[in-house]
């Protein structure tokens, strides 16, 4: 048994109840919601280890409430929509999720997200002070002791996933990464064949560190292989 408490939101009666099942046989304690504002009070009162949240809902879109819950907690949020298009994917991670997985889906593939996101975060909470240090590179300053990045002094919000991506590259200067191996990293699952949520995060971290996005001087794309962190 475990003591992780995930929060599902989701209007679809079918889903829920799947979802529950078998995230209930993994130990986790499950909460539902079927609408934004009751996902709201819920994330409040319960304080979830992981939120399942659908991006169509009563009352409040899932978007909306990705936005409320990422003014006060970096909570894991994966994102479940029947929206496959790329758009879609993009406006839920701009927003403030980790992840996104589009319906139909396998459940036993969802419960390997969900493992490897509280995975994840428990390794990041687990991390030895004696290994944290300060990573400095044209500019920009990573303390991994604080999860905190200044870009020639001036502080950059970064949400949990786009600080990881930044650290792992960051320590690896130089050295390039396959979009797979990154995924791996990072998400600790297979990505099974797709790598948007990866990409989608790469482009929302260039726009905050790097002057010019387009032209990357920190993450460099290394055409038909993947992407490194560039250091002179």
């Amino acid at each position: 048994m475990t003591d992780y408490k995930i929060l599902i939101v989701d209007d679809e009666v079918e889903i829920t109840e799947l979802i529950s099942l078998y995230l209930r046989r993994e130990g986790y304690d499950i909460y539902v919601a079927d609408n934004g504002v009751d996902a709201l009070q819920l994330a409040a009162d319960v304080q979830p280890d992981l939120i399942i949240l659908d991006i169509l809902l009563k009352s409040l879109d899932g978007l909306e409430v990705c936005k409320e819950i990422r003014k006060i907690s970096n909570v894991p949020i994966l994102f479940i929509s029947c929206k496959s298009d790329d758009v879609d994917i993009i406006l839920g991670l701009n927003v403030g999720g980790d992840d996104y997985m589009t319906k139909p889906f396998s459940p036993s593939q969802l419960v390997a997200r969900v493992k490897a996101h509280l995975r994840r975060t428990s390794l990041t909470q687990q991390a030895r002070p004696d290994q944290q240090h300060i990573i400095t590179s044209q500019g920009l300053e990573i303390d991994l002791n604080s999860h905190s990045v200044k870009i020639n002094g001036s502080p950059i919000a970064l949400s949990a996933k786009e600080f990881d991506l930044l650290t792992h590259l960051a320590q690896a200067p130089n050295k390039v990464f396959k979009l797979e191996q990154l995924y791996q990293l990072i998400w600790n699952s297979e990505s099974f064949g797709d790598t948007r949520t990866l990409m989608v995060h790469i482009s929302n971290l260039r726009k905050k560190i790097e002057v010019d996005p387009t032209s990357p001087r920190y993450i460099v794309t290394v055409r038909g292989v993947g992407y490194k962190f560039h250091h002179e």
